[in-house]
C-alpha cells in the first residue's frame, strides 16, 4: 500500500507579517526611531528579497542571474532618462543596503568592502531623493541616505538575531566596530561585557 502523501504545512504568519514583526523588533533594539513610511520600505524590501532570485539581474545572453558592479549601475543610472534613473538608483540603493545588512561580513575580504556598499548605498538613495518629485518618498529615500549605516544594523540584527558564540565572533564583532561605529556591535560588545561607554574604540579588548 502506497503511503499517503501528508498536506503541506501552511505558513501561519506572511511574510510581510513575520517581517513587520522583526522590523520592530530591531528598531526597538537599537533605539531607532523614523517615518512610518520607512518601516514599510523596510519591510517591503525584506519581503522582495525573501526571493533571492530578485536580488539579481538576468542575463539574457546566458540565461544567468549575476549581481551587476555597483559602479556600473550607479554610472547607468546617471546616464538615463528620469523614470529608468530612479528604477535604477533605487534598485542600487536596495541591493546595497540588503548586502550590507546581510552579508557584511563576507565583505571583508572582498576588494570592494562593506564600506563601498555603505558609501555607494547612501550615495543612490541621496541622489534618488533628489529626483523624486513626491515629497513623503523623498523623505523616506533622505532618511536611507542619512542614517543608512542604521538600517544596516537593523538588517544584520534580523539576520544574526544577536547570536554571539566564540571568541572568534566576538574579534569579528570588535572589527566591524572599529571599522563602521556600527551602534549594533557596540551594543553587542556592551551586552558581553567587553566594552563600556569610555572605552576608545582603538583599544584592543580581547587576547589574540
Amino acid at each position: 500500500m502506497k503511503d499517503k502523501k501528508l498536506p503541506e504545512p501552511e505558513l501561519t504568519v506572511s511574510t510581510t507579517d513575520f517581517f513587520s514583526d522583526t522590523v520592530d523588533e530591531a528598531f526597538s533594539y537599537l533605539k531607532i526611531t523614523t517615518l512610518p513610511l520607512v518601516s514599510n520600505y523596510l519591510v517591503s524590501l525584506l519581503d522582495r528579497y525573501a526571493f533571492a532570485d530578485n536580488l539579481y539581474d538576468l542575463n539574457e545572453s546566458t540565461g544567468k542571474r549575476t549581481l551587476n558592479p555597483l559602479a556600473e549601475m550607479f554610472l547607468k543610472a546617471n546616464q538615463s532618462e528620469h523614470r529608468q534613473k530612479a528604477q535604477l538608483l533605487r534598485k542600487l540603493g536596495d541591493t546595497s543596503l540588503y548586502i550590507s545588512g546581510f552579508f557584511g561580513e563576507s565583505l571583508k575580504s572582498k576588494v570592494i568592502d562593506l564600506d563601498y556598499y555603505i558609501d555607494i548605498g547612501g550615495s543612490a538613495y541621496a541622489s534618488l531623493a533628489a529626483c523624486t518629485e513626491e515629497d513623503l518618498s523623498a523623505r523616506v529615500y533622505e532618511e536611507f541616505s542619512n542614517n543608512f549605516l542604521k538600517f544596516v544594523d537593523a538588517l544584520t540584527y534580523i539576520s544574526q538575531k544577536s547570536m554571539i558564540q566564540s571568541n572568534k565572533d566576538l574579534l569579528r564583532l570588535y572589527d566591524r566596530y572599529v571599522s563602521t561605529g556600527s551602534e549594533l556591535a557596540r551594543s553587542q560588545l556592551l551586552e558581553n561585557g567587553l566594552l563600556n561607554s569610555t572605552t576608545n574604540s582603538n583599544k584592543k579588548i580581547l587576547p589574540s
